[in-house]
């Protein structure tokens, strides 16, 4: 079978090298999108069942709104796409920090590029999530801007950084420092692909009044088994 396979971009980025690929899956027969940085795989359109569940779990504890989100972490454009989709959020800011990651989504090169640019709601920026969340304004833009929820989706997982100055964001300091961006009442989500971790709810319980971990199943086609991946959430005070 042919595999089609189309490298779309291939970019030289401080974080290595950033490439877009499309190919057909041969076991499937359907066409995916792969993002990989260096060795790394970000993102493939086969898994975004978590990613997905990431923003339909923290906006469904969250009020009927005006509600104004921030997403950590554009990819493929899964959670922003689902943030959107509840009527609910009058705002969403999604920060990114690989320029050309924003471009395949205003060029359209990517799926949902289109439908995420031509929501008024939606503002994509370029800049470095966990830098901006020790800064007095998250967007970069409004100090002392607040939002309902901040979900990230950037790293494998707190203790799997794609970047080692990222990890101090996952401790108590760092994501008291990142609660102070949210309303009272307000939610951060995080994913991560490792299974359950003590030791980052811990560090979670020094910065929010409340701290829940959901376990997310789904089925893996390439290995027809059950995979999963681990959602947190922290609830600021009332």
């Amino acid at each position: 079978m042919d595999i089609g396979f189309e490298e779309l971009d291939h970019r030289r980025t401080a974080l290595g090298e950033l490439v877009l690929r499309r190919r057909t899956e041969p076991k499937l027969g359907v066409e995916v999108l792969e993002v990989k940085l260096g060795d790394e795989f970000l993102m493939s359109s086969l898994f975004t069942v978590s990613e997905v569940e990431l923003a339909n779990l923290a906006l469904a504890r969250l009020g009927q709104g005006p509600l104004d989100v921030a997403v950590g972490g554009l990819g493929l454009g899964y959670t922003a796409r689902a943030v959107l989709a509840h009527g609910s959020v009058r705002s969403l800011v999604v920060i990114e920090a690989l320029e050309p990651v924003i471009e395949w989504h205003r060029n359209g090169q990517v799926p949902l590029g289109p439908e995420l640019c031509a929501d008024a709601r939606c503002t994509l920026i370029q800049g470095d999530f966990f830098a901006l969340a020790q800064s007095r304004a998250l967007d970069g833009r409004n100090v002392g801007r607040q939002f309902h929820a901040v979900l990230v989706d950037i790293d494998h997982s707190p203790r799997h950084p794609l970047s080692a100055s990222s990890a101090s964001f996952y401790r108590t300091r760092g994501l008291s420092q990142l609660a102070a961006h949210l309303v009272a009442g307000g939610i951060f989500g995080l994913w991560s692909n490792d299974e359950p971790d003590a030791e980052v709810e811990r560090e979670m319980r020094g910065a929010f009044a409340r701290v829940e971990t959901h376990v997310v199943k789904f089925h893996n086609p390439l290995q027809d088994r059950e995979a999963s991946s681990t959602l947190y959430f922290g609830f600021t005070g009332a």
